[in-house]
């Protein structure tokens, strides 16, 4: 019997929506009632029809760290009002809001009208919107330890990462993913949408490993037609591949520093090259996030490409990944959906 009705609202990108859609499921496995709350043109619109749950999408502005555009503005706007009259229908005992301009207007709608709110915040910094939320919840869910003020630190608790726990062998991964079922492989991941710095950067330094190495480089969607022309015998270039499948192919990997990125890497215990976005982009987050991992010798940040030889030479030493390997096993964020619901739960 259903205990109630929880809200999930987040999205935008991969790293706000797939944690969402496993803490979603853990909510169903807890008895409660689900719907998924994200944006108009974001990534949820192409997931969540395929991911089984009741679902909305509403208008979402994008926050700025410097001045809010005025289209921007208008969508917030016109989200505040959808989010009002979807939670006037819903009647949620609680909402979680796993953070980014998508779940925005969800989760400030349920402040205000006084509906139990959990924010989860993915990253080793607080996110624009999260610092909005962090005040007006009940609870405030951590991917990893945070330095917050008192009054936000009173409701926090590092529950972890929520992931996909979902393994598979190597060789039956690099099968399933049409390669060589035995090669070492390094896996190239820009986050869920690609990189064009990665893009750009990578092809050329990694050809010479090609003789003893594959290479699985997801480049995104919108840019796997003009990448095609780069691909080499055991340079295998997609637009998209499915995260466990690709985790579990993996030797090593060079990707971007989203916190879903690292949390996925450490629960596959796959040694990592972190390339974090420059600072003036995400306000520092992926350093931030690299860094919680380095500074524990579970993963390599680099800071220039000027560095990049030395340290993948490092990583393809293997004793370098075994010292990796094992402090990623104790950072694995396995359990995390689970605590999250639970949070969830205490406020219902």
């Amino acid at each position: 019997m259903k205990a109630g009705l929880v809200v999930v609202t987040g999205g935008g990108t991969g790293g706000h929506l797939y944690p969402g859609l496993a803490a979603a499921q853990a909510l169903l496995e807890a008895g409660l009632a689900v719907v998924y709350v994200g944006a108009l043109g974001g990534l949820e619109e192409r997931i969540l029809p395929k991911s089984g749950l009741p679902y909305r999408l509403i208008p979402a502005g994008k926050l700025s760290r410097e001045a809010l555009q005025p289209q921007e503005a208008l969508k917030l706007l016109r989200g505040l009002k959808a989010a009002q009259q979807t939670l006037r229908e819903l009647r949620p005992k609680a909402v979680l809001s796993m953070g980014g301009y998508a779940g925005f207007p969800a989760a400030f709608v349920a402040a205000l009208r006084g509906i139990p709110l959990v924010v989860h915040e993915q990253n080793a910094k607080l996110g624009l919107a999260n610092q909005a939320l962090a005040r007006l919840a009940r609870r405030l869910a951590l991917a990893t330890p945070l330095a917050l003020p008192p009054s936000l630190a009173a409701k926090a608790q590092v529950v972890g990462y929520p992931v996909r726990e979902e393994a598979h062998s190597a060789e039956e991964a690099r099968a399933r993913l049409g390669l060589d079922p035995h090669r070492p492989t390094l896996l190239v991941l820009g986050g869920s949408q690609g990189s064009q710095e990665l893009n750009r950067e990578l092809p050329e330094r990694l050809y010479p490993l090609l003789s003893h190495w594959q290479v699985l480089h997801q480049c995104g969607p919108r840019w796997e037609a003009e990448m095609k022309a780069r691909e080499r015998p055991h340079y295998h270039i997609r637009g998209y591949v499915e995260a466990p499948l690709a985790w579990s192919a993996a030797d090593l990997a060079i990707t971007r520093c989203g916190a879903g990125t690292l949390a996925e890497a450490a629960f596959h215990q796959v040694p990592v090259l972190g390339v974090p976005l420059p600072r003036h982009l995400d306000g520092g987050a992926q350093w931030a996030n690299v860094g919680f991992y380095a500074e524990r010798g579970a993963a390599r940040r680099l800071s220039s490409w000027t560095e990049f030889e030395r340290e993948l030479e490092a990583l393809l030493e293997p004793s370098t990944r075994a010292q990796i390997r094992a402090k990623l096993k104790g950072l694995s964020s396995a359990g995390a959906a689970q605590r999250l619901a639970q949070a969830v739960l205490e406020v219902v």
